[in-house]
């Protein structure tokens, strides 16, 4: 092995390694399947932080399946990302060739996109390569794949020849900068300060106005433009001041269109004037008021967001109506919404029907897609029926077919789906799954995989014009079905055979709805099993959190805090760092403060770390928590932990080149401290598997490090030296048996989540104890043995440690030099301890760096020594001889008030309001958190005062 650990020797090499002998791909010869789905990700550009986390977790449930010996296998693929990727495109070729989608036909514009998915999907699959997930690659599907696509029109289908699906104009959400639907959960709504006019609507009855001393009926709004397409005015029935006037009539402003005054409890008495403007197709609650009052609805708007030049008129149905006029004042024509609500706010100030205006915090809904304000609009869409699918999904759950984990998410998921309405599926993009649905001369509707089928099934001659439906399916349609369309559905697979339904799906909590709830309500239409009983899609759902930056806050480009993984793998300089950061900046005013805040967190760059770093870090993340900090400083830390798994396991090839390993009981002759490492280790492969089992990942990786560091380096290793040294032949050989054996053990339990540098290690040790097997993938992983435990051995071992612990911990204290060789001096021992310390006491001498070990009978002077009892043996060191008193207490009284005048001086920091209010958390937590270590220091420094002050010399 190399002196120094370097993962790029040999990380990219051993991926390719892994793939070309196909170690990835399923192993049909195994009875138990374990099946996994990858999410997969957006073709829109690189993987973020948080597909690498999610990503890392998957790849540590089938590295660990498959080495249980389990036919594995993990569907990896990319989503079309209908809206996403159409943006992305149409940017590219403006900012290119200055054109927009309109300027190709469809064709030409899809031809486009496909050009720069192949490209893009190649940058994803190389960073996911570098991730190291173990995924077939043959078997990679893409939503737009040929065989994905006839799936999707085969749902498509089904749905529709089951009345599932239907085509209605209904209020949408609507991008007019995209010129599509969007759903409500693709909707960000903010809160900002904007105006709200209160305008007056005159009242007439029988066209004479009413000679009462009510003239107008007042009402508040933040969209005046919308009173072109008022309907009606509401007031709550038990209102005292105007209940009276339902039934009678008013004149809408400006269009002079006569609208009823209608009774609803909509109208709130506590809020605004009370009465409310009802503009059934522009508001989503005035259009739930307009169909239980069957208003007309008016839409004047047009698809880009302007007003039409003639309104379009409407029933309660959605059926063009001529209940009332199109007519739309001349110098409101073709406005975009903007500039017509100052036309329309100048026009009633010109007429006096402006009462008052305010300054208002108001709720604005924006695209999550474009950006773009929302406009409720009325527009004709296809649904799909969801009533009675997410009753089967939501008993599956109930019935723990499905469980989540953690459990908490269930509540979040029935809160959707109990409320859950009809799923609008259709868009008016170019780049998607286009509706199979075909339109002849008279309008009729045929449904079918293409073309040709339609004519051959319904006998249309090619004399008649079928022209296909411009809208494409929402992209989480054919998303809904990844579970089952990539086996092989609707075809009766092997693959879909053996694999489905899946065992577990790993997602995060911001697209359950988005897309799990679906995938479980598709899945069991769809798929049944042999008693034609719905299948599940997967029978576990394991819900992540999502990475955040260090403080707590959402990693954004905006905010110039997103941190690309692969530069945490290779390392990248301050230099790059800024660019990568602040390029294709929306908002370049941000460009200093990206800077600025790069530069202080990242003054020097990003250091190296490779891949089993950041994997080992992603999972000692994997909490229970929604939001996850992500923390450079334990990404440094693992980085040092694989530092260290390095170096030990160099020293134990170093130490056993030579050796003839050979099979060993565990019950042989052996030292005290080797069956006390395979105990210790057995329980290591118990507590670790349990954790794997039940997705406690963060509980795992603490697990794994505390026993690599803490107990096979720091304690092990150390013994291990010692007796290599001072042992006879027979005790090296069986240490250098053991040694080797809980290294390849440990190897194989640190695998799943630090593949690379295990592999690299174990192929060593294949070369030295001569091995045929190539890889430590396929070894089988380290089972739990009953029979392997002794609470005894456990307890001797742990009271030589703490001996040692104390031994040590008084040098520090008494500044004894650490190779100086102390006496120890044991009283009170029972015949059982007295043989263990016989039986080790070479080895405890040497750890512990001690001239004698000598057992006392009788009682002792207690002030010649410092005493420790630990387990009720009386440890003593007769310090008296060893240091000087009077310099020692000088040394130690000089370095506790330097800490006192620091603890002084952090402490006015620490309780100065200004630094608390102003300072960022993280600093303010750290210098706290130093406070608390120099009060910790303080007190050693006073416990080791007392100690000398009490001993007589």
């Amino acid at each position: 092995m190399k002196k120094h650990y370097n993962p790029k020797h040999f990380e990219e090499y051993l991926y390719n390694f892994w793939e070309k002998n196909g170690y990835f791909k399923p192993d049909h010869t195994k009875k138990t399947t374990f099946c996994m789905m990858m999410p997969p990700p957006n073709v829109t550009g690189s993987l973020h932080m948080g597909h690498a986390f999610q990503q890392t977790i998957m790849d540590v449930l089938i590295r660990y399946h498959r080495m249980q010996g389990k036919n594995t296998f993990w569907q990896v693929g990319t989503d079309h990302a209908g809206i996403a990727t159409q943006i992305l495109v149409e940017r590219k070729i403006f900012s290119e060739e200055q054109k927009t989608k309109k300027d190709y036909s469809r064709d030409e514009f899809i031809k486009k996109i496909w050009i720069w998915k192949n490209k893009s999907n190649n940058i994803i699959k190389q960073q996911m390569k570098r991730l190291g997930i173990s995924v077939d690659w043959d078997h990679e599907k893409f939503t737009l794949d040929p065989e994905i696509s006839l799936a999707v029109r085969e749902a498509f289908i089904l749905f529709y020849k089951n009345n599932f699906i239907y085509q209605k104009k209904k209020l949408v959400h609507w991008d007019s900068k995209l010129e599509t639907v969007v759903s409500d959960l693709e909707v960000n709504h903010r809160t900002v300060k904007g105006t709200r006019w209160f305008i007056r609507y005159p009242i007439i009855q029988n066209n004479i106005h009413l000679k009462n001393k009510i003239k107008y009926l007042v009402i508040s709004t933040t969209r005046p433009e919308t009173l072109l397409g008022d309907t009606a005015i509401a007031i709550n029935p038990k209102d005292p001041n105007y209940s009276f006037l339902i039934g009678q009539l008013v004149l809408s402003p400006l269009i002079n269109r006569v609208i009823p005054i209608i009774g609803d409890q909509y109208a709130n008495l506590e809020k605004g004037t009370g009465c409310v403007k009802i503009t059934p197709a522009h508001d989503f609650n005035d259009y739930k008021v307009g169909l239980n009052h069957k208003l007309p609805m008016i839409n004047i708007f047009t698809l880009d967001g302007r007003i039409q030049s003639k309104s379009k008129v409407y029933n309660y149905k959605g059926e063009k109506s001529n209940q009332y006029s199109t007519y739309i004042p001349h110098q409101l024509q073709q406005l975009d919404i903007i500039s017509a609500r100052i036309q329309v706010v100048k026009e009633l100030t010109k007429l006096r029907l402006i009462e008052k205006i305010e300054e208002s915090q108001i709720i604005i809904p924006y695209s999550d897609r474009s950006d773009a304000v929302i406009e409720p609009m009325l527009t004709n869409q296809w649904y799909l029926k969801t009533s009675k699918l997410a009753q089967e999904a939501i008993r599956a759950v109930k019935d723990q077919k499905i469980k989540f984990i953690p459990k908490q998410y269930e509540k979040m998921y029935f809160s959707w789906m109990n409320n859950i309405e009809d799923w609008c599926i259709s868009r008016q993009l170019w780049w998607g799954h286009r509706i199979p649905i075909w339109y002849d001369n008279k309008k009729n509707i045929y449904v079918g995989q293409n073309e040709i089928d339609i004519r051959k099934k319904y006998n249309i001659s090619k004399n008649t014009l079928l022209e296909q439906d411009t809208n494409v399916l929402d992209t989480w349609f054919s998303s809904g079905l990844w579970t089952f369309s990539t086996l092989g559905w609707p075809n009766q697979t092997e693959f879909l055979k053996i694999f489905h339904p899946t065992n577990i799906i790993i997602s995060g909590f911001d697209i359950i709805f988005f897309w799990i709830a679906r995938m479980i309500m598709l899945t069991m239409y769809f798929i049944k099993d042999k008693y034609n009983n719905p299948e599940v899609p997967f029978k576990n759902i394991y819900i992540t959190g999502l990475i955040r930056d260090e403080d707590g806050k959402k990693m954004s480009k905006s905010k110039g805090n997103v941190i690309d993984p692969l530069d945490m793998i290779d390392g990248i300089s301050l230099k790059k760092l800024i660019q990568k950061r602040t390029q294709n900046l929306l908002n370049p005013k941000l460009y200093n403060n990206i800077v600025k805040s790069t530069s202080k967190q990242f003054p020097h760059g990003i250091i190296s770390t490779g891949t089993d770093a950041l994997r080992f870090t992603f999972v000692a993340l994997a909490s229970n928590t929604r939001d996850i900090k992500w923390d450079m400083n334990r990404l440094q830390g693992y980085r040092n932990f694989c530092n260290k798994l390095w170096h030990a396991s160099r020293f134990v090839l170093q130490n056993t080149i030579d050796h003839k390993f050979t099979q060993f009981n565990k019950q042989d002759n052996m030292l005290l401290i080797n069956k006390w490492i395979l105990i210790v280790l057995n329980n290591t492969v118990k507590l670790y598997r349990q954790s794997l089992d039940t997705y406690r990942f963060d509980l795992a990786s603490n697990i794994l490090y505390d026993f690599v560091w803490n107990v096979f380096c720091d304690w092990y290793l150390e013994f291990v030296k010692i007796i290599i040294k001072t042992s006879s032949l027979k005790d090296i050989c069986l240490t250098k048996n053991t040694l080797i054996y809980v290294l390849e053990s440990l190897l194989k339990l640190i695998h799943p989540i630090m593949p690379f540098i295990t592999e690299a290690i174990w192929q060593r040790i294949t070369v030295m104890k001569k091995i045929p097997k190539k890889t430590i993938m396929l070894e089988p992983f380290p089972k739990y043995n009953q029979d392997l435990y002794d609470k005894k051995i456990l307890n001797n071992v742990n009271w030589i440690k703490n001996i040692i612990v104390f031994l040590r911990n008084i040098r520090v204290k008494m500044n004894i030099n650490a190779n100086k060789l102390l006496p120890l001096l044991i009283y009170n021992i029972t015949d059982e301890k007295e043989k263990i310390i016989k039986d080790n006491i070479l080895l405890i001498k040497s750890i512990a760096f001690l001239d004698s070990i000598t057992i006392i009978l009788k009682e002792y002077n207690k002030d010649e020594c410092i005493k420790e009892i630990i387990d009720g043996v009386e440890i003593l060191i007769p310090i008296i001889k060893m240091v000087n008193k009077e310099k020692e207490l000088e040394r130690l009284k000089k370095e506790k008030n330097r800490v006192k005048v620091n603890i002084l001086n952090l402490q006015d920091t620490v309780m100065n309001q200004n630094f608390l209010k102003f300072a960022p958390n993280n600093i303010v937590n750290r210098k706290k958190n130093k406070l608390l270590e120099l009060h910790d220091i303080y007190n050693k420094l006073s416990n080791q005062i007392k100690i000398l002050q009490n001993l007589s010399f």
